[in-house]
């Protein structure tokens, strides 16, 4: 078995290290990584589309993703998008997937796409 460095002992100056760490790792996701601005079901074309913060528009039929398949456009209207943008969550479909992952047309666990 691997283990990581787990006696390392957490002082206040390591762990100031470790946030600013975590905070240059998102401020580089920010910067590289597709984010959505915005979120709607297209009922007359049967698309959701996301539009990303930098201007780009992605539309998919929902028959592509996970457990979107034959949901309702109420269900597709109670979607929340965090600040970050960077996932997308429906309530009460209990489905969450992350925006790089769709832009990059993973619809969905592994398991699911057949590899």
């Amino acid at each position: 078995m691997v283990f990581r460095n787990w006696d390392k002992q957490l002082t206040e100056e390591n762990l100031r290290e470790q946030i600013t760490k975590a905070q240059q790792a998102g401020k580089n996701a920010e910067a590289t990584e597709p984010r959505a601005e915005s979120m709607y079901y297209n009922q007359s074309e049967d698309l959701i589309v996301l539009e990303q913060k930098n201007g780009a528009i992605f539309c998919f039929p929902p028959s592509l993703a996970q457990d979107l398949e034959g949901a309702s456009p109420e269900q597709f209207a109670d979607v929340w998008l965090p600040p970050s943008g960077s996932s997308v969550h429906w309530e009460s479909l209990e489905v969450d997937l992350g925006i790089p992952e769709l832009v990059a047309d993973i619809f969905g666990a592994k398991s699911w796409m057949g590899d």
